[in-house]
């Protein structure tokens, strides 16, 4: 009774380790250990695919549409680049832009009166002007010639008050001036370089 008992928990005991092994480990196995049949666990691989080989002449066509990508690119970025920042308080909507056929009024047909009216006071504003300068210009002479023939009258009076007469009055115009702010350089100066002590050696002459 006593080897037959033993017997059965041997027996269990190595089912039970052996079936322990099994679910772990996921093995197939048909006898306990050493001997057992030991399957690698599923990987889910795939073969590598076959690299295509592609066409030399695709391969520069698409070379090609890349670089006339790229340099469309660059072109307007040049054309964009001197634009200035727009200002949104200047920029006029592009729905007034599309409509302004209808804010558009043509110019008013003149008549032939009112061409004749306004060539009229075009030429008496010319006149207007002309006269003013003219106008302008005589009372400058006058002025010159009353200053001119005053100075000869002094001047046939007295020398001293004609000399006096024709000097600039510094009182006329508010113009101040100051003198120069660097004094200029003074011949042979040696500028101080700092308190040193001179310990160079000094050798006579031999």
């Amino acid at each position: 009774m006593l080897g037959g008992g033993l017997i059965s928990a041997f027996l269990r005991l190595s089912v039970s380790s052996v079936a322990a092994r099994t679910h772990l480990s996921r093995n197939i196995t048909t006898l306990a250990n050493p001997l057992f049949i030991k399957a690698t666990p599923c990987l889910f691989g795939e073969p590598l695919k076959k690299k295509k080989r592609l066409d030399p002449a695709i391969i520069k066509h698409r070379e090609e549409r890349r670089k006339k990508k790229l340099e469309k690119q660059i072109r307007r970025l040049e054309k964009h680049a001197r634009q200035l920042k727009p200002i949104d308080e200047v920029e006029v909507p592009l729905k007034l832009v599309d409509q302004k056929e209808l804010y558009a009024r043509p110019p008013p047909e003149l008549t032939t009166e009112e061409i004749d009216r306004r060539s009229l006071l075009v030429k008496d504003w010319a006149r207007y002007k002309y006269k003013q300068s003219l106008y302008d210009l005589q009372q400058i002479d006058r002025q010159l010639f009353s200053q001119q023939q005053a100075l000869d009258e002094l001047r046939k009076e007295s020398e001293e008050l004609y000399q006096e007469a024709i000097q600039i009055d510094p009182a006329l115009l508010p113009f101040t001036k100051k003198g120069p702010v660097l004094t200029p350089p003074i011949k042979d100066y040696e500028s101080p370089d700092g308190e040193y002590i001179d310990t160079s050696k000094k050798w006579g002459k031999t």
